[in-house]
This record gives C-alpha cells, structure tokens and sequence, in this order.
C-alpha cells in the first residue's frame, strides 16, 4: 500500500509546531519562569534548549525520515530499521504507549477549553470574582461536586464528545486533507491570536488607578526581572530542562512519524528547526506575555504568585477567567482565549493519534479509515475511565505514566539508538542530505552531550520525582530530598491510606503494554509469513 506524503513542506512545519503547541506554551511555560527566578530561568531555559531541545529535534526528524524509507513511520518499525536487531521493534513499543495513553486523557482536557469558551460568550461565570467560586465552578463541570453551577458531568461530557469527534474527523481524513489542512488553519490563528491577546494585556496600562503599582511595567517586571541567586538551585535547572522537554513534544513519537512521510531528500534541517523556533515564539513570546502579567495587574504580586504555584489548572481555568472578566469586553477576550488554547489543544491530540495509525497501515497493511475507526473506539471507551475516575486521580495516573516516566524513557533511549547505530557523524550527514541550510559544523558536537545530559535529568527524575509517585498507592507516603551535607539525600516516609483504584489502572496500563508487544509480535510474524521483512 502507497504511503501518504505531505503536500507542502509549510504542512509538515506547522504540523510539527501544532504538535508541540499546547496547554503548556500558554500555561506551564509563565508559571515554571515565574517561580524560578523569572528572567534568570531564561539561562538555564535556553542552556536546555541547546543542549537537550535542538538536537533531540534533529534526531527525531532525521530517524523519522530514515525510517520512511523503509515504509516505516512508528517507532517498532524504526527501530528495528535503523538497528537491524531483533530487539529493536519491541523497544519501540514506548513510541505506541506514550501516544495513545495522553491521547487518553487529553482529549478530555482539551474539551474543557471548548467548554469555557462557550461558557464566556453565554456570560456564565462572568459574575464570578472570587477564586474559590471560580475553583467550584471548575470542579462542578468536571462533575467532581454539585453546586449552583452544574448538578452533573453532563455538559463536561458533552463537550468530550464534540472535541473527541472533530479529532476523528481530522485523522480519518488523512495526512494532507485533515492533518495538514486543519494545521495549516490553526497555526496561524494561534500566531494572530496569541499576538492580539499579547498587545491587549500589555496596553493596559494601569487598569486600577487606585493601584498605581499594579501596572504594566512592574507586571513584566515581575515576570521577567532576574534574580540569579536562584541559578544556584539544582530544582531550577531542573524545571527549565522539563519544560523544553516536554514543550517541544519529543520522546513521543509523533515527530519521527510526520518526519517519516518526507521523501529521501527533503529538507529536514531548516524546517526541524524553523518548527522548533516557532514553537519557542508560542511559548516565551507571546505565553509569557499574557498570563502571568494579566494576573498581576488584576490580582497582585502575592496572589499571582501563589497561583503560579498551584499549577497549570488553576492559572488557566480558575485565574484568567476571573482576570478576563475584569477587562472589557471580557466575555469576547475569554471566549478568545479559550478558543485558541481549544485549536493548540486539537493540533496536539491528532499528532498523538498519528503514530498509531501509522503502525496499523504500514505493519498491518490496514487502510486509513479502518485504522481511525478501530483506533477511535479503543480510545473512546477506555477514555471514560480518565472522565468519570478523575476525581481518584485516574488521569493523573496516566498522565504520570505515559506524559512523565515512558515519555522521557522513549527520549532517552531515541538518544541512544541514534548515537550507538547510527552515529554523530553519520548522523550528521542524514540531517544535511536534501538541507535548505548549513547549520555549523560546531553543532555537530551536541550528538555526543545530550546522552549525559538527559541521563543526568533522567536519574534525578527517577530518584527525587518517580520512586515517591510509585510507591505512595501502596500506602507509602515518601519524600526525597537533596541536602548539601553527606548523605547528600533526606528520606522520610510516613504510612497512608493504600489506593486500589490506582492499582488496578496501573495493572490496566501494564495490560496495554503487553497487548502492544503483542500487535509488534504479530505483525512481524505475518511479514515472515508472507515473505517479507525478518
């Protein structure tokens, strides 16, 4: 069966950029710089987008296309390409799992922005100043309590099920006709709107005349302004790597399988890093121009920074929709803003999708609509299981093990497939054959540092971050700590309440993995069969 190709080369760059566009560039990107040092974070930010974010790019899109070669574009068949070892395929499963798993639960999230969107045109939570109102209000529409607001998840549900239509819309309809067309839209409704609400918060002025120091200078100011003395804590390096990471959508596989729709010779060295810049022009440009300093100048110094604390959630869906209805015209700028995380958020999932339709019709000979459609009822059914167990923290769960732990496992392991069977040098060449651009031959040397340093951020993660999540459902409750004096880390652990629940999600993820091994097992068993690949 032919393989789909993209129609323009415009199509695959704002493809790529849709894909790593999301929630995080308008809302974890201001709260991360905020509470690490503001402008100082921009240091470690931009060391870790060097050192980590541009050559994990190059190495996806250069793996991506290689394997297209070979009719692959999932990582199974990718990775048994570039190895050539037996084990190469079921290594790749990761590239299936993280994909599918966020795709899980992002479409719910994303249904939310739909949600409030409408909710701002209808008015319906313009009356409301308060942020605990504001938080009843959120957690009454995912059904979590019943209040005044809502009695039901209906309405919550109804609007997964719009979000969960027009992404089986976009994949069904193919690479160019849906993917490509709907990107092509989207992006630069993003890049106008972004920009429009970007001027709008930064001509403010002073929206309270009796709050002189509540304006526009000083709410930039206290986004941006450096303090270097936090430079000195490991936790801000941290941060800043984590959010290049997971900003740019690497490790998931979904930029290998776009790339892998390219022909032997299209240029994959000017449009991977023309999509990585732009990604970055979403994120501190206009992201850190627009929440964080609209929240300052309605709410404060102190309040704006105890929400940056709280986390995505609440700057997005309990602060700015108090803040937007301070500004006039509220309703249209909220129903603005919604709108556009709503198109960030659907230009994010259908890249999700694609990784596993491509593992359908290039290792089982599947044609597009039969792959969409099986893949969009497995999604469906068991994304209930996010929507009605998010209050137990069901979604949290997969997003720990498919947004957190196997998305940087998969990079990492991308990282060392690339440099151990293909190698720097090589794989130098492979990014410049068919290049629109010469990039200097001192970057080449990024190849051999990345491996350290997201194996340095991976060992961290795995100690301070994972051990605790891992084991706190068997009723250990852990904290690990890093200390400037031998031992160098504190533990302390206290007994909780065991949670069944998570349990029994994790041994149902455990069984995706495996009914995954088992597809890769199969399909290269029909190939053998039929006289195909070994």
């Amino acid at each position: 069966m032919k393989r789909e190709r993209w129609g323009t080369r415009i199509g695959i760059i704002l493809a790529v950029a849709g894909s790593a566009v999301g929630l995080g560039n308008f809302l974890r990107f201001p709260g991360q710089a905020c509470q690490n040092g503001g402008g100082a974070f921009m240091i470690p930010y931009f060391i870790s987008f060097l050192l980590l974010g541009i050559p994990l790019c190059w190495i996806e899109w250069t793996l991506g296309r290689y394997g297209g070669q070979y009719s692959h574009g999932s990582l199974p068949g990718i990775f048994d390409a570039v190895t050539k070892k037996k084990w190469g395929k079921y290594v790749g499963v990761l590239g299936l799992f993280v994909p599918l798993v966020i795709f899980f639960y992002y479409t719910y999230l994303e249904s939310w922005c739909l949600g409030y969107s409408i909710f701002s045109l209808l008015g319906k939570y313009s009356h409301i100043s308060d942020p605990k109102e504001m938080g009843g209000f959120l957690s009454a529409f995912q059904g979590l309590t019943k209040n005044s607001h809502f009695n039901t998840v209906g309405i919550a549900y109804g609007c997964f099920i719009l979000t969960f239509v027009v992404n089986m819309i976009v994949i069904y309809k193919g690479l160019a006709k849906g993917i490509e067309f709907i990107c092509k839209i989207a992006v630069p409704i993003l890049i106008a709107g972004g920009i429009f609400l970007m001027i709008r918060i930064l001509t403010l002025g002073t929206p309270d005349p009796t709050k002189v120091d509540l304006n526009v200078t000083n709410a930039l100011g206290f986004m941006w302004n450096p303090d270097f003395a936090m430079l000195k804590e490991p936790k801000v390096w941290l941060a800043a790597a984590g959010q290049i990471f997971f900003t740019l959508s690497v490790g998931l596989g979904a930029i290998m399988t776009y790339a892998s729709y390219l022909r032997k010779n299209d240029d994959i060295a000017l449009s991977s890093t023309t999509a990585a810049g732009m990604n970055e022009l979403f994120e501190v440009v206009i992201g850190g121009s627009i929440v964080i300093p609209a929240a300052y100048l309605f709410l404060g110094p102190e309040l704006t920074m105890l929400t940056a604390q709280k986390g995505v959630f609440d700057l997005g869906f309990i602060t700015m929709p108090i803040v937007l209805n301070k500004i006039p015209f509220g309703d249209i700028f909220g129903f603005y803003w919604f709108f556009l995380l709503f198109l960030a958020g659907i230009t994010s999932s259908i890249s999700l999708m694609q990784p596993i339709i491509s593992f359908l019709e290039d290792e089982f000979g599947w044609n597009r609509h039969k792959s969409a459609l099986a893949l969009g009822i497995v999604c469906f059914v068991v994304s209930h299981a996010c929507i009605f167990g998010l209050g137990a923290g069901v979604l949290d769960e997969f997003d720990f093990w498919g947004g957190t732990l196997a998305i940087t496992i998969c990079a990492f392991i991308e990282v060392m497939i690339f440099v151990i069977y293909v190698g720097p040098k090589k794989g130098w060449e492979l990014l410049h054959r068919g290049a629109d651009i010469k990039i200097p031959n001192i970057f080449r040397y990024l190849f051999y540092i990345t491996p350290f340093y997201l194996g340095a951020i991976l060992l961290y993660w795995s100690v301070f971050n994972w051990v605790p999540w891992i084991v706190k459902p068997f009723g250990i409750d852990m904290s690990i700590a890093w200390i400037k004096k031998y031992p160098w880390i504190n533990i302390t652990q206290i007994v909780c309440e065991k949670n069944p629940l998570i349990l029994y999600t994790r041994g149902g993820l455990l069984i995706l993995i495996i009914l995954l091994l088992a597809m890769i097992f199969t399909a290269w068993k029909l190939k053998k069969n039929k006289g195909g690949e070994k």
